[in-house]
């Protein structure tokens, strides 16, 4: 199945936040290598550049370490900075948001817990 890119936001943010998605859902572990922009170059058929640049941010951001003639890697540590990084963006940015249209649509406690989905289901 063919990458679904969104046309609002740059690819090479929407692989940055693909590779932080995937490191806190455990899909890449700390001390694991990220796959060498070439593989991912040809795997989503995207200029080489615009993988670079993605890695570049996490590479800034320390997410990633390189290692000569090797390759990019997870460092270690890194989940929990940037779960705690995530969640502070989440409840400042985000969390207000929703909470506005949980008031708007004058949902309960309840009404919210029952919506949510069945253990095994995807949300």
């Amino acid at each position: 199945m063919a990458q679904q890119w969104d046309g609002d936001v740059p690819i090479y943010l929407q692989l940055y936040q693909q590779v932080i998605r995937r490191i806190l859902d455990g899909y890449i572990k700390e001390g694991e290598a990220l796959p060498s922009v070439r593989n991912v170059a040809a795997e989503y058929q995207l200029n080489p550049i615009t993988i670079s640049k993605a890695y570049q941010m996490l590479q800034e951001e320390n997410i990633v370490e390189k290692q000569r003639g090797k390759g990019l890697f997870i460092k270690s540590g890194v989940k929990s900075l940037i779960l705690e990084r995530e969640r502070s963006s989440f409840l400042e940015k985000e969390w207000p948001i929703v909470l506005e249209q949980i008031a708007r649509l004058k949902l309960s406690t309840e009404d919210l817990l029952s919506a949510q989905p069945k253990q095994g289901e995807q949300s």
